[in-house]
C-alpha cells in the first residue's frame, strides 16, 4: 500500500471512523461515497463500538510473503453492535480457543511494516473478551 493512501484510510483505522447515510441511515465501513442501499450521497461520520462478536474464522497456514513469519494465524469477521462487519486478525489466544459466536474487542495493532526503515502500518485486530 503506498503511503498516501495509507495515511488517507487512517481516520477509519485508527478511530474505527465509519460514515452513516443521512437519508437511509445505512452505517458503511469503510466509508464510502455512496450508499449501497439508497445511492444516496450525504453521510455524517460515526464511531463504531468495539465490542462484537465474531461470525466466523479461518486459520491461515499458507500467507502472503508479508505475513510469512506469523503463521499459523487466524482471521475472522466480526459483527459489531451497529451491524458493521469487519475482516481482521484474531488475536492473543491459542488457535484452538477460537470460536464462533465468541465475544471480541477491537484493538488497534501494528499489522506490517515496509522494510526495516520503512512506514510501520497500523489496524485493528479481535482480542477475545475472556483473556
Amino acid at each position: 500500500m503506498s503511503v498516501p493512501s495509507y495515511w488517507r484510510e487512517m481516520p477509519q483505522r485508527y478511530r474505527l471512523e465509519a460514515a452513516r447515510c443521512l437519508n437511509c441511515g445505512k452505517i458503511s465501513f469503510p466509508p464510502r461515497k455512496i450508499c449501497p442501499s439508497c445511492k444516496e450521497r450525504s453521510f455524517e461520520t460515526v464511531q463504531l463500538e468495539r465490542e462484537g462478536k465474531l461470525l466466523t474464522f479461518t486459520i491461515i497456514r499458507v500467507a502472503p510473503s508479508v505475513f510469512t513469519d506469523q503463521v499459523p494465524y487466524a482471521i475472522g469477521i466480526v459483527e459489531l453492535k451497529q451491524n458493521v462487519r469487519i475482516l481482521c486478525q484474531i488475536v492473543d489466544c491459542r488457535l484452538d480457543e477460537i470460536k464462533s459466536g465468541m465475544p471480541v474487542s477491537i484493538e488497534f495493532r501494528r499489522v506490517s511494516e515496509d522494510g526495516e526503515a520503512g512506514v510501520i502500518h497500523y489496524g485493528y485486530k479481535a482480542v477475545p473478551k475472556d483473556h
